[in-house]
């Protein structure tokens, strides 16, 4: 992944060129959907998604072992409405794998699926969770996003540079089945690094998603305009209590499961 950097970023620079000129003045041809106003970066914590493994399956990456994710994976990247609404399945455009070849090994690492079920797709069937996300969320990001690799090749390197992992592990809070950390202090760390408020999701008091909200030229701004803020300045999505766990995940044959910072590859973005 590292290798190729040089070549992303110049791809970035090209899709972030292509996206601009978009904005200003490209013809919608997502469908009759109306365009979207900004962009949601849902990322999920694989600790809290992963203890609810029941059996393993080759895509699930819950169960690789000491190869399992130890930081938060890309849910997805979601065009979302002010109004709280959002856009689906926006044209018949159906997933190729063949057309994201090159990005294959940083989507297993950074974007996996973290369940060993077929996911929808808009054409009445099953598919793989990127096939998912890109039929429901990503053909509705046109005309920022033009086209299947556009959309999965941004989504990676807005979550590289927007790294939450490493906002809350330099502020003190790592994996543990026994800590219970401040969701203000959780929500005050994403603060200062990125100056917009995330939305918060959790389940059974662990923290399951964090969100993220762009506009449309990959600026953070905050969420869904009229959302309520608590008073710990936190937008709630789930049921998410004042002390929250970060738990850590053993993997079928691990003996535990370490924290590891991992180093992804510095990318500049647009």
């Amino acid at each position: 992944m590292a290798s190729s950097s040089s070549l992303l970023r110049l791809t970035v620079l090209a899709v972030a060129i292509a996206a601009a000129a978009a904005v200003a003045g490209g013809a919608d041809d997502g469908g009759n959907q109306r365009e979207f106003d900004y962009f949601k970066l849902t990322v999920q914590w694989p600790g809290t998604f992963c203890r609810r493994t029941r059996h393993c399956c080759a895509s699930n990456a819950c169960c690789r072992g000491s190869n399992a994710p130890a930081e938060f994976t890309i849910h997805g990247l979601w065009p979302d409405y002010n109004d709280g609404t959002w856009p689906a399945c926006c044209s018949r455009s159906r997933f190729n794998e063949k057309e994201i070849s090159t990005l294959v090994d940083a989507l297993e690492k950074y974007w996996p699926s973290l369940s060993c079920g077929s996911s929808s797709t808009c054409h009445g069937g099953k598919g793989s969770f990127w096939a998912h996300e890109w039929e429901k969320h990503g053909t509705c990001s046109f005309p920022v996003l033009r086209d299947e690799y556009s959309y999965f090749l941004i989504a990676l390197n807005v979550y590289f540079k927007y790294n939450v992992t490493k906002v809350l592990n330099d502020a003190g809070y790592l994996p543990s089945n026994t800590e219970k950390y401040p969701l203000g202090g959780i929500v005050s760390a994403i603060q200062n690094a990125f100056h917009v408020t995330p939305e918060i999701a959790c389940s059974n008091g662990a923290l399951e998603e964090i969100y993220l909200c762009f506009y449309k030229d990959f600026k953070p701004r905050e969420c869904a305009v009229g959302s309520i803020l608590l008073p710990d300045m936190s937008l709630l999505k789930g049921s998410c209590p004042k002390y929250v766990s970060l738990p850590a995940y053993v993997s079928p044959g691990q003996a535990k499961t370490e924290w590891i910072a991992s180093s992804v590859p510095q990318i500049e973005v647009l």
